[in-house]
C-alpha cells in the first residue's frame, strides 16, 4: 500500500511538470545587481524615514511642565544591507546606527519659563524588514507582505538655552517618551513605503501591452519568483499576440531556457518561442504581404521579368507587352526561428507572384512560385529594448507549375534575392531596430550587454544602470509620466 501511494504521488508530480507551461522569458537579478540596488534602497529608506511626523508631547514631571513640538529628523546614519531572503524575498537591515532629532520645547518650573531647542540622538538603531514577493492575479510582481521588526537602544538629549544645565536631569524622562513614538513610527513608514510607493513603482513593469497596430505582449509572471541566497530568479509568459484576436495564441513547446550564470548583474533568457510567438502573431495580422510595383521595381529586375516571362505575355495578349509588372509576395506559413550555438535564424516560405497590370482593369498572373528564404537574426539591447537585425542569407523560388519552368527561373534567383537585401530586408530591419520592451521598471537599463547563444534560447548578460533614484522614479509614476510603449 506504501508503494502504490509514492507511485501515485511520483506519478501526480510527473504529469504537472509535464503540464506546467514552459518561460518564453526569463529573467535573474543577481547579487550584483541587488549590490547595486543596495544604495538606491538606502537613500531612498532614509528619504522615507526623514519623512517621519510626531505629535506634540504636554506634560508634566514634579513642578516640572513641558511642551515639546515641531520634531524633526535633520540626519541619519545608517549602516544598512540589502540581500536575498531565500524562499521569501528581500531582507533590508539596519544595524547599530543613529538618528539625529531636533525639536523645540517650552518648559515651566516654578515662575521660570524657558523654551530653546533640543537636539536629541537615537543610537543603537536597529530594523529588520522583510519584503515578501510575489505575483498578484495578474501575473504581476508585487510585495505581498512586509515583516518589520525595529528598536532602539537608547536616546540622548543636549539642551541650549538658559536653564539648558538645570533640567539636564528630566532628559532621560523626554527621550524615555521620544523613544517610544519614534519606535513605533519606523516600522508603519517602512511598509507603506514597501507596499504603496514601490508597488507603485512595479506596476511600470509591462504585464500585457500593445507593441504596435498588429501585436501585443504577454510578460505576465507563471509563478512566484524563486528567491535563493545568490539570486532572484522570474518566469514570464513571454508571449505574443494578435490583436485582431488574443486568444489565437501559439502553443510553447519550446525548451525551457536554463541560466547558470551569476557574473553580471542581469540575465535574460528568451527561447524560440518568444521569436515564434511574435513572427505568429504577425503572420495572423496580415502583415507578412507585400507588393513591389512601379516606382518600387528595379529597373535592371523588371527587364528581367520581360525577358524571362516574354513567351507567356505573348501568349495571353501581346498588347500587355508594354504594361508594368508586379511582384506580390505573400508568406504562407508563420515564418520560425532556429536558436543554435553558432547563432540564430528565421526559415521563411513565401508565394510569390508575377503579375502584369493593364490600367483600369484586373491584374493578369504571369507566373506563380514558391520562394524558400534563410535569414540570420542578430539580437541586440539598448536600454531596455530588445532588437532584432536580419541578414538574407540562403535563398532559392521554385515553380508551382512544373520543374521546366523551375529550370527557367533559375536566372532570376540572383536578382530576385538582390532585390530583397536592397529593397525589403532595410524595410523589415528599420521596423525591427524600434524593438520592444523587457519586462523592467521604468528607470533603469541595461547597460554592457553581452549575447550569447544556446540550443532553443538565447541569454543577454548585462549590468544595470538607473537613470534617476528611486524616489524620482515613484514621483514619475505618480505624475502620471511613465513610459507605457513596449
Amino acid at each position: 500500500m506504501g508503494l502504490l501511494k509514492v507511485s501515485v504521488i511520483f506519478l501526480l508530480s510527473l504529469i504537472t511538470m509535464t503540464l506546467a507551461e514552459p518561460p518564453g522569458c526569463k529573467i535573474r537579478i543577481t547579487k550584483k545587481g541587488l549590490e547595486m540596488l543596495k544604495a538606491e534602497t538606502k537613500k531612498f529608506v532614509e528619504e522615507e524615514l526623514s519623512n517621519i511626523t510626531m505629535p506634540e508631547m504636554q506634560g508634566s514631571e514634579g513642578r516640572f511642565q513641558y511642551t515639546i513640538n515641531n520634531v524633526k529628523i535633520i540626519e541619519l546614519n545608517l549602516a544598512s544591507d540589502l540581500r536575498f531572503q531565500p524562499d521569501v524575498g528581500l531582507l533590508f537591515e539596519v544595524q547599530n546606527s543613529s538618528i539625529t532629532l531636533n525639536f523645540q520645547r517650552r518648559i515651566l518650573y516654578w515662575l521660570f519659563y524657558d523654551e530653546g531647542a533640543i537636539n536629541a540622538s537615537a543610537e543603537g538603531v536597529n530594523i529588520f524588514t522583510v519584503l515578501h514577493l510575489s505575483k498578484d492575479d495578474e501575473g504581476r510582481l508585487k510585495i505581498s507582505n512586509v515583516t518589520c521588526d525595529a528598536a532602539i537602544a537608547k536616546m540622548r538629549a543636549k539642551f541650549s538655552g538658559t536653564l539648558g544645565r538645570v533640567y539636564d536631569f528630566i532628559g532621560t524622562f523626554l527621550t524615555t517618551g521620544m523613544r517610544f513614538l519614534l519606535n513605533k513610527r519606523i516600522c508603519p513608514v517602512l511598509n507603506h513605503a514597501a507596499l504603496v510607493s514601490v508597488n507603485q513603482l512595479l506596476e511600470t513593469i509591462p504585464v500585457r501591452a500593445q507593441v504596435d497596430s498588429y501585436i501585443g505582449i504577454d510578460y505576465s509572471l507563471l509563478s512566484d519568483p524563486v528567491v535563493t541566497e545568490t539570486s532572484l530568479d522570474m518566469d514570464f509568459r513571454g508571449m505574443f499576440y494578435d490583436l485582431k484576436n488574443e486568444n489565437d495564441t501559439l502553443v510553447n513547446y519550446a525548451v525551457n531556457p536554463v541560466v547558470r550564470e551569476y557574473d553580471r548583474m542581469i540575465y535574460l533568457a528568451l527561447s524560440e518561442y518568444f521569436f515564434d510567438s511574435g513572427l505568429y502573431s504577425y503572420f495572423k495580422g496580415g502583415l507578412f504581404q507585400l507588393q513591389i510595383a512601379n516606382e518600387r521595381m528595379p529597373k535592371d529586375l523588371e527587364v528581367l521579368l520581360r525577358t524571362t516571362y516574354l513567351g507567356t505575355i505573348m501568349m495571353l495578349n501581346p498588347a500587355l507587352m508594354d504594361q508594368p509588372l508586379s511582384l506580390e509576395f505573400e508568406v504562407t506559413a508563420p515564418p520560425r526561428s532556429t536558436i543554435k550555438t553558432s547563432g540564430a535564424s528565421v526559415a521563411v516560405n513565401c508565394n510569390v507572384k508575377v503579375l502584369v497590370l493593364p490600367a483600369g482593369k484586373p491584374a493578369v498572373q504571369l507566373s506563380s512560385m514558391t520562394m524558400e528564404g534563410k535569414f540570420n537574426a542578430k539580437v541586440s539591447m539598448k536600454g531596455k529594448r530588445l532588437a532584432i537585425h536580419l541578414d538574407l542569407r540562403r535563398f532559392k523560388i521554385f515553380s508551382n507549375q512544373s520543374a521546366l519552368e523551375s529550370l527557367a527561373l533559375i536566372p532570376l534567383q540572383g536578382p530576385l534575392k538582390t532585390m530583397l537585401q536592397i529593397s525589403v530586408v532595410p524595410l523589415i530591419n528599420n521596423y525591427t531596430k524600434r524593438g520592444v520592451q523587457i519586462p523592467l521598471p521604468d528607470g533603469i537599463d541595461f547597460i554592457e550587454e553581452v549575447v550569447e547563444y544556446h540550443n532553443g534560447y538565447i541569454i543577454v548578460g548585462a549590468n544595470l544602470h538607473f537613470q534617476t533614484g528611486l524616489r524620482e522614479m515613484i514621483e514619475r509614476k505618480l505624475a502620471g509620466e511613465s513610459d507605457n510603449s513596449i
